[in-house]
């Protein structure tokens, strides 16, 4: 959250735009394209409790640089050299982003040079002995095809000033990093390496998250197709519980902090009958508890259909131990798990026979390709990184916002969220079509 604090949404260059771009000079010749001004801002209405604050206490609206082509460029094409990474987690739409930025810079701008690093920033680090990627506008011609990422992936930090060693041993003047929260704070440090070193190294970032938590952001890749799939494991689960007296299908999808998968899954899938996320608190015991709850929902129509969110009802373990992973995320426990024993033991104290089907498809979901809405919203992110990364644009990154492209400063995101609003019109709208009580005794 931001707490009432001013956001900053300056970017920042890495110095005045000199040259004619390329798109420029094709322009004069076909009368194609379109040039987008430093000047051209894009409002942002920023949710309550997220809002910039005036002293009065008054909302105000926030603004961002428009995303898109210049008139002028800062790297010289014929001499750049660029480097492409992709860190974290799997999520449909990172080969998507990696041929959009391999086929921008080669056929818009002709650079000669784009390294594929492997394996995340591991691939910096020459102890590790990972091979660059020569990248290709045919090695990349197919990737989108595919899931996970070509260049593989990892998790974890590295030694900043060994990154930024590397870039200069290989003349990279600018980097382009796909990644979650954790990339994108490793990017910043390594921008800001750069520049105490005073080098012309562009950093630009396109965030990464199948959650769709990243704050400012309406929209992350990866989240569409999770959506996709996620309705096709609801109808399963759906089908087993119809199937069956005291038929219970149980889905746990993806969620760490936001439950935004599980709320527009179930939208979109309204045989669901209880939407547990990670912002809405529920408790299993009592009267309105979600157990009660349950066995009312199976004496009344024989069947139920429950989707939660992986981060959701934390509060029922008791050991309250807090590991990080390689990424610094806090491990979370397995509700899916938690919750299906919880199922069975209480209807065998009941004595009240179900068929209880769990199904877990996080996995399946985020190593599968892109869809069709990703592969269009990923182009576009990956073509909008291109343009500001040419432009001589750093410490930032690519995202829709306002239903428009835009540059967001990497600080402006950093340890921030956005979550699920419980009093806004997607919640209360999956409330109306699950028929669900607050689950609270």
């Amino acid at each position: 959250m931001n707490n009432g604090k001013h956001i900053n949404t300056s970017v920042m260059t890495l110095g005045p735009a000199k040259l004619t771009s390329p798109l420029k000079l094709r322009e004069s010749q076909n009368g194609a394209g379109r040039f987008v001004s430093n000047k051209e801002r894009i409002l942002a209405n920023i949710v309550e409790n997220d809002v910039m604050k005036a002293a009065s206490g008054r909302k105000k609206l926030v603004s961002f640089e428009r995303a898109g082509p210049r008139n002028n460029i800062f790297f010289d094409p014929s001499k750049l050299r660029c480097a492409v990474v992709s860190c974290g987690g799997l999520c449909p739409g990172i080969n998507d982003i990696i041929r959009a930025v391999v086929l921008t810079l080669h056929h818009n701008y002709g650079v000669p040079n784009i390294y594929g690093i492997r394996y995340g920033f591991e691939g910096f680090i020459s102890t590790y002995g990972h091979e660059l990627m020569d990248l290709t506008p045919d090695t990349v011609s197919n990737i989108h095809e595919s899931g996970g990422t070509v260049l593989g992936s990892s998790r974890g930090p590295q030694d900043i000033e060994d990154i930024v060693d590397a870039l200069e041993r290989m003349n990279v003047g600018l980097l382009f990093a796909i990644g979650g929260d954790g990339t994108m704070s490793g990017s910043t440090q390594i921008a800001r390496a750069i520049k105490k070193r005073a080098l012309k190294i562009g950093v630009v970032g396109v965030p990464k998250t199948i959650d769709n938590d990243i704050y400012l952001v309406d929209r992350s890749f990866g989240f569409d197709t999770a959506v996709d799939i996620a309705v096709n494991v609801i109808r399963s689960a759906h089908n087993e519980a119809v199937s069956a007296p005291n038929g219970i299908g149980l889905v746990k999808l993806m969620g760490r902090h936001s439950g935004f998968i599980a709320a527009v899954a179930t939208l979109a899938m309204p045989e669901v009958n209880f939407c547990l996320i990670p912002e809405s608190d529920f408790d299993l015991e009592g009267p309105e508890g979600f157990l009660e709850a349950l066995k009312d929902r199976l004496l009344t129509r024989k069947h139920a259909v429950i989707v939660v969110a992986e981060g959701a009802g934390q509060k029922f373990f008791a050991d309250g131990s807090k590991e990080n992973d390689a990424s610094g995320n806090i491990r979370l426990h397995d509700i899916g798990l938690f919750l299906k024993d919880a199922i069975a033991d209480y209807f065998r104290e009941k004595n009240m026979a179900i068929t209880l089907k769990y199904i877990d498809p996080s996995y399946t979901i985020r190593s599968v390709p892109a869809n069709a809405n990703d592969h269009v919203l990923c182009g576009f992110l990956g073509r909008s990184a291109v343009h500001a990364g040419m432009a001589g644009k750093t410490r930032m990154l690519v995202g829709l916002c306002n239903n428009h492209f835009v540059h967001i400063p990497m600080e402006a995101t950093a340890g921030k969220r956005k979550q699920v609003d419980l009093s806004g019109n997607m919640w209360m709208s999956v409330l109306e079509t699950t028929g669900q009580t607050s689950l609270r005794h």
